[in-house]
């Protein structure tokens, strides 16, 4: 379950469906990955196919990260069976 957002448009979407936050041509696939990593219950749950899941290394150590399109990523950290954190971010 998602416990915790860093990123406040990705909140404003899961809680009320607000998606004026969001880059508007991800919406479909921020929408799929936020279901199923509600439904995870570890982070090997977002190693799908066309998600270039891995884990991040340096100040984002113990973040996943899966792709959402482009630059653009999803990352996330694990506490127990809990995803905290879920942040919307671009790389470059």
């Amino acid at each position: 379950m998602i416990v915790s957002y860093r990123h406040k448009g990705l909140e404003l979407y899961a809680t009320k469906g607000d998606r004026s936050k969001l880059h508007q041509p991800h919406i479909q696939k921020i929408k799929i990955i936020l279901t199923r990593l509600d439904a995870a219950t570890s982070p090997q749950t977002m190693d799908q196919p066309g998600y270039k899941f891995h884990p991040l290394s340096g100040n984002l150590a113990g973040f996943y990260s899966v792709k959402v399109s482009g630059n653009y990523r999803i990352i996330f950290r694990f506490e127990g069976e809990n995803a905290h954190d879920v942040d919307y971010v671009d790389y470059h």
